[in-house]
């Protein structure tokens, strides 16, 4: 099986978690369940955190596991 990688925005992490595996999460996730946490970085406002979380949607899956690995 491969494992999907899966980049989002949250507030509260744990819970949005818990939602995509309740199925009330994206559509990309409600068919590739379970999820499961394997990497997050917390940013001071959301701003930041949206920058960044388009930076890593555009990074290759060899970028993505390089970067979840390095934690």
């Amino acid at each position: 099986m491969m494992v999907v990688l899966y980049t989002g925005y949250a507030k509260n992490v744990e819970q949005r978690v818990a939602k995509h595996n309740n199925g009330q999460g994206a559509k990309y996730t409600k068919i590739r369940r379970p999820v499961k946490l394997v990497y997050q970085e917390t940013f001071d406002n959301k701003s930041d955190a949206l920058k960044r979380e388009y930076e890593i949607k555009t990074y290759s899956r060899a970028k993505k596991l390089k970067l979840i690995s390095e934690e």
